[in-house]
């Protein structure tokens, strides 16, 4: 079952469990999911559909820590539902040993030496994480093991 198949039976589910938060998810996902292929003339892939849902959650994420700034804790808890909702669509994101492991490999293929080498094993190593783990995560990561 493809990603889209599955949010629309999960939508299904969520409208007979009355379920509201689900359900505005979804809709709010496919529709997001919809405009892309319209922008892209195509049907998605999953892999495009998981970059939407991506793009979707660092929303979610941004609009959280801005709500926490300003003491809105009802928006708050409405957008933490709406995350957790998100990332159970999204592939497992990757352990930091997990990632350790596969920066040392393209630190050790790209022959990495110092920070100045980080673009050569970011070009390497962001194909291996895609969709498992953040770039700002992994870039941190590198820059720590680089640094070292």
């Amino acid at each position: 079952m493809s990603l889209i198949e599955r949010l629309t039976e999960d939508m299904k589910q969520a409208m007979k469990a009355k379920d509201a938060v689900r359900l505005s998810v979804i809709r709010m996902a496919r529709s997001a999911i919809k405009n892309e292929e319209i922008e892209k003339g195509r049907p998605l892939t999953d892999d495009d559909v998981i970059a939407v849902l991506h793009r979707e959650l660092k929303q979610r994420r941004d609009s959280l820590h801005e709500f926490e700034k300003a003491g809105r804790q009802d928006l708050v808890d409405k957008v933490k539902a709406e995350i957790e909702v998100l990332t159970q669509y999204l592939p497992e994101q990757l352990s930091d040993e997990e990632l350790l492991e596969l920066i040392r490999n393209a630190v050790q293929e790209v022959g990495a030496t110092s920070k100045k080498d980080l673009g050569k094993v970011m070009r390497v190593l962001m194909p291996k994480v895609k969709g498992r783990a953040d770039g700002k995560r992994v870039n941190a990561l590198v820059q720590q093991v680089l640094g070292d």
